[in-house]
């Protein structure tokens, strides 16, 4: 089966309560026939990859809900239904805490009053303890009972499955105590009741940690506008974006959002596209130029032709990667998901061994009890399950904010490693545009003979030159051509319209400006011509392109042309330097100009005409030294080095051919990956210490039932808020 065959769908999961529900669910998804699926316990979502032929979509949602749980397909649409549903069931779940609180808070208070006073006799009577504890049990508390009961329905267990059972056997001892008139037994009403109650909390703390997660999809979510201004019958009409197709004619006025991805067909103006690509200064557009989803355009207006529309602009495309990489799982994840898979029967029969050692050594059954329960309620998977997911969500909706968009979990994770990456030059460390820059008179050569061709005298201007130049260039197509155009028109030069222009492949064109004989040519031409030019040499070493200038038969100088650095490239380069990571650049241009920029931008190793294939091939051979490998590209000659990475990191102004070989947008996410990944490592840490210490305290009789309840809701409540934390994480702008 070829992933061409494959679709994918994404579901909104319900009733999840800890890491071994999620297992159990994508273990049921992935057992049908073509079916690859990821469990997300922190967003609450299974992403599914699955072959249309051999099972659909109604066949997954029913395997879910026969493993015990609720599934519905989640769109772009449904999601503002799904929130709001996920906050009626939020406010519902408060209340009942609340009303949990009002019935737990005078048991709290009797044990806390015998505690300080020492007294050994219940203030309030057992059968109001009963009266106050049981609807905390039995309906409070009822959700533990069902999602317990659906978990061992499914054949396995879950953190509802110990709160129910640890839970029951401190109210159904005290029931006992209670009814037999065992006056000289402890009730443990406050335990059962105060346990569920601190859970519960556990549980809307964690919803609300869990919410904020979520929140840079909500907001790029956001910046879809909901209306456009489009042509009709000559009239310009709003109507609701979700109406577009492709092909309709729209209108953006100065200062409006784009509605859907388009071509501008009329007018000029800029736009604002850092929410796309994190790129602060405006881009320029004018006809033929695209134009994208949420982008805001400046002071011009713009007519353009709708190309992308609904699920198909760009900025769906970016929302599509942000959430399957949030749903994806980093290696570091499997050991977690191997202890919560076997979790909750190793507890009970923990549990069970401490009641059985307490009750043959000491004798004492009631102390017994309180220990087995103390272990049942310490013992969560909670924070083993949201230790990895919810740190992948926030520092992957954190670079989504900074335009790093992160494919999967897999590449975040081995980008912290990188010892190599490997750049190219144009559109990666350059801007990926020609443009002036030097403009030189030329000047008889020291050694040159009266048999030289004339030259114009150094003291001759620049302005003639190139207003002369960029005159005859004014209607070629050719990049250096409209490099020199830009600088004339950059510097308020007026131009002149030529005549007789003739066009000499290779070598250049000539023609008659302002009645003037122009011809501009490569160092080449005029060397042949029998000029000479030791200016032209020092800008082609240099990593210049030299157009020289000839007026009436007099070499008027020379223009040097070259494909900037951006100017982050050279700090970029220093800050991979310092983390480690040794940067080679590859690129198909002459050695010249690649020694030049590789010298400017600070990189040692580099290699020059390199052809689209053997990027690849180097890449490869860099790999096979045993050192982990990243490559950062912009074009389409990128893509097949991109995809031989260990990991690809493309550039946000490349090509779509480049974004779709890439796991990693822009270079910012190998600091992301090392935040990230340090702030799992934190919470693997956090959940496995807390149930190592905590599970052999509760056995030794060293916790309270109450104290461990409120420790295991924590848990999940810390690890959550230190995932959070990575929302403080910003791109390094030195």
């Amino acid at each position: 089966m070829t992933d061409s065959s494959r679709e994918t769908v994404e579901l909104a999961l319900g009733g999840m309560t800890c890491a071994t529900c999620a297992g159990r669910i994508e273990k049921q998804l992935n057992k049908l026939p073509g079916v690859e699926a990821v469990v997300n316990l922190a967003a609450e979502r299974a992403h599914v990859r699955y072959a249309p032929d051999e099972v659909d979509v109604g066949r997954l949602i029913a395997t879910v809900v026969k493993t015990g749980f609720t599934a519905a397909v989640s769109t772009a649409d449904t999601r503002a239904d799904e929130k709001a549903e996920k906050v009626a069931i939020y406010h519902d779940e408060l209340r009942r805490f609340w009303i949990a609180a009002a019935l737990t808070l005078p048991l709290v208070a009797q044990m806390a009053f015998m505690f300080g006073a020492g007294a050994h006799d219940d203030m309030l009577p057992r059968w109001l303890q009963l009266l106050l504890a049981t609807p905390v049990q039995f309906w409070i508390g009822w959700r533990f009972y069902v999602g317990g009961f659906n978990a061992l329905r499914g054949g396995a267990g879950n953190m509802d499955v110990l709160v129910a059972l640890g839970t029951t056997m401190a109210w159904a001892y005290s029931f006992v105590v209670t009814v037999a008139n065992l006056h000289h037994q402890h009730v443990y009403f406050e335990a059962s009741a105060t346990v569920i109650t601190l859970v519960l909390l556990g549980k809307i703390l964690e919803a609300r940690a869990k919410a904020k997660t979520s929140a840079a999809i909500e907001a790029l979510a956001k910046l879809q506008p909901q209306t456009a201004r489009i042509e009709r019958d000559g009239q310009l009409v709003d109507v609701a974006v979700a109406t577009l197709i492709p092909g309709d004619v729209f209108v953006v006025r100065a200062g409006e959002a784009v509605p859907v991805d388009g071509e501008v067909i009329e007018g000029a103006s800029s736009a604002n596209e850092s929410m796309l690509t994190g790129e602060s200064l405006p881009v320029t557009k004018a006809a033929g130029d695209r134009v994208f989803a949420a982008t805001i355009n400046g002071d011009g207006l713009l007519r353009c032709r709708a190309t992308g529309v609904g699920s198909h602009t760009l900025l769906a495309g970016i929302i599509r990667l942000v959430e399957e990489a949030q749903g994806s799982k980093a290696p570091v994840q499997r050991l977690a998901d191997k202890v919560a898979a076997i979790f909750v029967p190793v507890v009970t029969v923990i549990a069970l061994l401490t009641f059985v050692a307490w009750w043959a050594l000491d004798g004492d059954f009631t102390q017994a009890l309180v220990n087995a329960v103390a272990v049942l309620v310490i013992a969560c998977p909670c924070a083993l399950g949201l230790a990895t997911p919810t740190a992948i969500m926030v520092g992957t909706g954190q670079g989504a904010r900074a335009g790093v968009l992160i494919r999967n979990a897999v590449a975040l994770e081995l980008a912290e490693k990188l010892k190599v990456l490997v750049v190219d030059k144009t559109g990666t460390l350059t801007e990926g545009r020609p443009v002036v820059t030097d403009v030189i008179p030329a000047t008889v050569g020291a050694g040159d003979t009266a048999s030289a061709r004339d030259t114009v005298p150094g003291t001759a201007g620049d302005i003639i030159l190139l207003q002369l130049a960029a005159s005859l260039e004014q209607g070629s197509t050719h990049p250096l051509a409209a490099a020199i155009v830009a600088r004339a028109k950059a510097d308020g030069l007026a131009l002149s319209t030529p005549q007789n222009v003739l066009t000499s492949a290779g070598r250049g064109l000539q023609g008659e400006v302002d009645g003037r004989r122009v011809q501009l040519g490569s160092v080449t031409w005029i060397k042949e011509q029998g000029w000479s030019a030791p200016q032209a040499d020092e800008l082609a070493q240099a990593g210049r392109s030299v157009v020289a200038v000839v007026a009436d038969e007099i070499l008027l100088g020379f223009i040097g042309i070259a494909d900037p650095l951006r100017a982050s490239s050279a700090a970029a380069v220093m800050r991979l330097n310092r983390l480690g990571i040794e940067v080679v650049m590859l690129t198909g241009d002459n050695a010249g100009t690649a020694q030049a920029v590789a010298h400017e931008a600070g990189i040692e190793h580099f290699e020059a005409e390199v052809l689209p294939g053997d990027k690849a091939a180097a890449v490869n051979k860099l790999k096979g030294a045993g050192r982990l490998v990243g490559m950062a590209g912009d074009g389409i000659n990128d893509a097949p080095a991109l995809a031989a990475a260990d990991v690809s990191f493309a550039m946000a102004a490349g090509s779509d051919v480049a974004m779709q070989a890439a796991d990693v947008t822009v270079a910012d996410a190998i600091s992301l990956s090392r935040a990230t990944l340090s702030k799992i490592r934190q919470n693997l840490f956090f959940a496995f210490i807390y149930n190592v210490l905590g599970i052999p305290l509760a056995a030794l009789g060293m916790l309270n039932p109450v104290i461990a309840g409120a420790a295991m809701a924590m848990s999940s409540v810390s690890v959550v808020s230190n995932s959070l934390l990575l929302r403080n994480w910003k791109p390094d702008k030195d």
